[in-house]
């Protein structure tokens, strides 16, 4: 089969780090993330998922999307009329290429797209992000203990949503091992410069699966909306919203003018939670969801029967952070499974 050594991936990302924005998997402390690289060298190759997702690099945590400047405000004699206002918004200049992104982080991305880039208008922030970046899949050896992508019809090496898949391959004779190498889409042929294709000897590895679970389908929850089950689950979270900043999918956020120390007006838009708790609360103060009953049974409502309803596809990809971050243990999968159950019963 068509694919690279080791040495031959190393010195094709070093190429790539020369030519591009290269984004990789990298240890920052004692978490892994998506970060910046100046090489391979810095890149960690040998992981299950990074604790955040790339979703940063689509929908910032903070980004500063207009800046009002007014001439003169600082001395007192500001300008009036247009030549005294200059609006600016920001560019994102430089191509990116992100290295090492797992099928579940992808697919996360093609969720997003269905808000942000089919709806009218799209959103001209998140699709220059989209255009300018190419994705560079690395499949999986395993399901970390977490992870249930396969009950949401995921495969650990899924090309549906990357521009190329790199597949580890297990038994490779090359010193290093190797690397089968799928070009998916045009983005991923333009980059394929410098790598040395050859054939690889040995095969990608039997992935392990865990078992799979039972999901309701999206028509199936309203009938549960009012259950007491929500208020015992939300006696234990202590909506500290973690769940919602790991999340892949998750893209809810604000939007607030804010004035810089030279006296500009910067309008910034940063990740918000619905599991705040004045996440819904509107002018007049009314709250609809006053209690974390309601914003927790939002979350869940919002991941497998709002979204699908909407946009045709549930908002989970079964990555697992939420329950691996979560400090009292709501688990997403525990609470399909009692929605599975609340619905026998």
């Amino acid at each position: 089969m068509n694919g690279t050594t080791r040495a031959g991936l190393t010195a094709w990302l070093d190429g790539l780090a020369e030519r591009f924005t290269l984004i990789a998997p990298t240890a920052v402390g004692e978490q892994l993330l998506y970060q910046p690289v100046a090489g391979s060298s810095e890149i960690t190759f040998d992981f299950v998922k990074t604790d955040l997702p790339a979703k940063e690099y689509f929908l910032p945590a903070t980004h500063p999307i207009l800046s009002i400047h007014c001439e003169g405000k600082r001395s007192g004699t500001i300008k009036r009329g247009k030549e005294g206002i200059r609006l600016e918004e920001p560019t994102l200049e430089e191509e990116r290429v992100i290295f090492g992104l797992r099928p579940c982080d992808a697919r996360a991305l093609r969720i997003l797209d269905a808000l942000f880039l089919e709806e009218e208008p799209a959103d001209s922030y998140y699709a220059e992000r989209r255009e300018r970046t190419t994705l560079i899949g690395l499949a999986c050896r395993e399901m970390g203990e977490e992870c249930f992508c396969n009950s949401l019809g995921l495969a650990l090496d899924d090309v549906s949503d990357v521009d190329l898949m790199l597949t580890e391959i297990a038994g490779g004779e090359a010193p290093g091992g190797g690397y089968a190498v799928r070009v998916v889409t045009e983005k991923g042929e333009a980059i394929l410069s410098g790598l040395t294709l050859e054939e690889v000897a040995g095969s990608p590895p039997k992935l392990a699966v865990q078992g799979q679970i039972s999901i309701r389908e999206a028509e199936a929850w309203p009938e549960h909306f009012d259950d007491v089950y929500w208020a015992r689950l939300a006696d234990r979270c202590l909506s500290c919203r973690i769940c919602t900043y790991v999340c892949p999918t998750c893209r809810c956020f604000d939007v607030r003018d804010y004035e810089t120390s030279s006296g500009d007006i910067e309008r910034l838009r940063a990740w918000d939670s619905c599991m705040a708790q004045g996440y819904r609360r509107i002018a007049g103060g009314h709250n609809p969801r006053p209690t974390k009953a309601e914003r927790l049974r939002n979350r869940f409502y919002c991941k497998f029967c709002y979204y699908p309803m909407d946009f045709g596809s549930v908002a989970c990809v079964g990555c697992g952070r939420c329950i691996a971050k979560c400090p009292v243990n709501v688990d997403i999968v525990e609470v399909l499974e009692d929605v599975v159950a609340l619905g026998k019963a």
